[in-house]
């Protein structure tokens, strides 16, 4: 299993969580988990998944969701497990 760290913040509208997972869908990423919240109009969502049956590589994945996000007006951050992980440690 190849366990990726999806990040997505930014501005409430509607679709943000569509559009993501279409995404998701189209290229066979699977979610093993997600938390979502809005704070004062912020949306925040994290999500674990596996990309382990996906066709494009890690790079790929998080060049492309960056795009979407630009297109919807968020911040889409993709990272291995690995990566996200040491980054986030005390």
């Amino acid at each position: 299993m190849k366990k990726t760290i999806i990040t997505v913040v930014g501005q409430d509208t509607v679709g943000i969580i569509a559009k993501v997972c279409t995404y998701l869908a189209e290229n066979n990423v699977n979610v093993l988990d997600i938390s979502q919240t809005i704070i004062d109009g912020y949306f925040n969502m994290m999500m674990i998944t596996d990309t382990s049956r996906s066709p494009k590589d890690i790079g790929t994945l998080s060049k492309e969701l960056k795009q979407e996000g630009e297109t919807i007006g968020v911040n889409i951050r993709c990272q291995h497990e690995d990566i996200f992980t040491k980054m986030h440690r005390i």
